[in-house]
């Protein structure tokens, strides 16, 4: 049943909506836990303010035992997540960031599915100077954590639309309006001198922040490679003739959930209209914001995300406060068509001229391993200071705006360290999967995912040719826990962890984005994994339509074996 705003209230804040309001402006106690070094951690309460500064603290959880048995204390660590709209770095900041990974991380660069990177396994005593060496190069972490707008995603590749650059100036924008006021990164990380009569006063956030994460994306169609409608927000571009005329809005979507609990559950974003130019696009996002921070749940962080404020108030209720507030009337959306979710491989040109190369990054490992020395290559492309980086919601990398009289350069270095041949020779399936961190840092993952999954695919593609399937671009993806981050409820076959070397199995994703899967087994190892998919691969090709993609027909087979 949807409530009205003045029903939307609720029990007693969580005990995190009591730290965010005493941590004086996301400073809490975290200048007197960079001193302590008795302890690779800090505090519970800094615990919570220190994900507004980019950063989560995780453990090497296999050898939780062995520390354990000798008594020792977890081998802490912390994830550090850059700032980066719409996934782009300079040469020089590639090279920077090769650097600090090798002299403060594990040394691995990490893609997120948001189009940023990661690094892990700072101790406590490099994350300072980390974030000094990344300030030099004129990047941070602020706000890509926490409850609050995180990165703000868009699509990335620049073939398939003339206006790609406006839509990641878009990008620009919405991440500086809906920054934090606060100075507490630059005091803590950078030596900023504090000043009393410096007005922190924040309209946006106010002492409480939002009840929970946020997250924005924006797609050109019609290639949906960002997945917009499995963010909180999502922005599709309508365009008319080659010109960016404003954007589709969509709220509500996240694909998180908690295993056992009914109440929670993934949902892509559901279209409110369409709001025409810069200025009234940005008020409907600020408002947006405010109404989910007015009326979000506070009390159970499980029911925190925006997808639950819109049911409970109803989307129509929701709309009509966001207008309200704004002062903008929202139109009826204008007719969208996607017709993919990937990314183009190889060499594509853009509508400007230049070129771009992407790179296939297994699951967003940028590193030198037995297929290819992807983390060298990159840094000698780099070093020529002829391209550009640019990373995608699918986890990989783009060489970009490369010249033409560059192009036959940066296209040998690629040959000379093999990329260029692993992601040529890789299957469909495979440049298609996806998979979150899990083990050995993810605090949340129940089974693995990243480090599991290239080998479950290698069992997959035999299948796959079995059946005459190997060139069928089938949406593969894994998460270690039921939390998303791998968006595997929006796969064509998603695998969600439940217990070490366990997974419930879903089918019926649809290729472009706009349908979650169903959950088709559950607790499943991977013999089952592989016979359930035998049967469904086998299955397919013998019932399928003309032009249906696995992801229609197992949504249908499933629909049918349910009555």
């Amino acid at each position: 049943m949807h409530q009205t705003l003045s029903q939307l209230t609720y029990m007693k804040p969580s005990p995190v909506e009591k730290i965010k309001k005493e941590s004086q402006g996301l400073r809490g106690t975290l200048t007197e836990a960079l001193q302590n070094d008795l302890t690779g951690a800090v505090s519970e309460a800094d615990l919570q303010v220190i994900k507004f500064h980019g950063m989560y603290l995780q453990d090497d959880r296999d050898r939780r035992e062995e520390r354990a048995a000798k008594k020792l204390e977890r081998l802490y660590s912390f994830m550090i997540r850059l700032r980066l709209p719409g996934g782009t770095l300079t040469a020089a900041q590639w090279l920077a960031t090769h650097h600090i990974a090798g002299e403060h991380s594990t040394g691995v660069i990490k893609i997120t599915t948001r189009q940023t990177i990661q690094l892990h396994g700072l101790l406590k005593s490099d994350i300072k100077p980390t974030i000094q060496a990344f300030n030099a190069a004129q990047l941070d972490s602020i706000a890509t954590c926490g409850d609050i707008n995180r990165n703000v995603a868009a699509s990335s590749h620049p073939a398939f639309s003339p206006i790609h650059a406006q839509v990641h100036a878009y990008a620009d924008t919405i991440s500086s309006l809906l920054m934090p006021k606060t100075r507490a990164y630059y005091e803590i990380w950078l030596d900023e001198e504090k000043l009393a009569e410096r007005s922190e006063e924040d309209p946006l956030y106010q002492d409480r922040y939002l009840p929970r994460k946020f997250k924005i994306g924006i797609a050109i169609p019609p290639n949906n490679d960002v997945d917009v409608y499995t963010n909180d927000l999502g922005l599709i571009a309508i365009i008319e003739n080659n010109e960016l005329i404003g954007f589709n809005i969509a709220i509500g979507g996240g694909l998180s959930q908690t295993h056992g609990n009914t109440a929670t559950y993934p949902r892509l974003a559901s279209t409110i209209g369409f709001v025409a130019g810069e200025e009234n696009t940005l008020k409907v996002i600020y408002e947006i914001l405010t109404v989910q921070r007015d009326y979000g749940n506070r009390s159970d962080r499980k029911l925190a995300r925006l997808k639950y404020t819109v049911d409970n108030l109803g989307l129509d209720k929701y709309k009509a406060e966001v207008e309200r507030r704004s002062g903008v009337t929202i139109e009826p959306a204008k007719p969208v068509q996607f017709d993919a979710r990937q990314d183009l491989f190889g060499w594509q040109q853009a509508a400007n001229g230049l070129w771009y190369y992407t790179v296939f990054v297994e699951h967003g490992r940028v590193t030198d391993d037995a297929n290819a020395a992807t983390k060298t290559a990159l840094y000698e492309i780099a070093k020529t200071g002829k391209s550009n980086f640019r990373f995608t919601s699918n986890q990989n990398v783009i060489v970009a705006d490369v010249q033409e009289k560059d192009k036959e350069m940066i296209d040998a270095l690629l040959e000379q360290f093999s990329v260029k041949a692993f992601t040529e020779k890789s299957s469909a399936v495979r440049k298609n999967s996806m998979a979150c961190v899990a083990f050995n840092t993810c605090p949340l993952a129940l089974a693995e995912a990243q480090r599991y999954l290239p080998s479950l695919i290698s069992k997959i593609e035999p299948l796959l040719e079995k059946h005459g399937l190997q060139e069928e671009e089938i949406i593969v993806r894994m998460t270690g826990c039921p939390n998303g981050c791998g968006r595997s409820p929006a796969a064509e076959i998603g695998f969600i962890g439940t217990a070490y070397g366990l997974y419930n199995l879903h089918i019926g994703g649809d290729r472009v984005g706009k349908r979650l899967n169903v959950k088709y087994q559950e607790n499943v190892n991977e013999e089952g994994i592989l016979q359930e998919l035998d049967a469904l691969f086998a299955a397919y090709m013998q019932q399928k339509q003309p032009n249906e993609n696995f992801g229609d027909f197992s949504y249908r087979y499933v629909q049918n074996s349910s009555k």
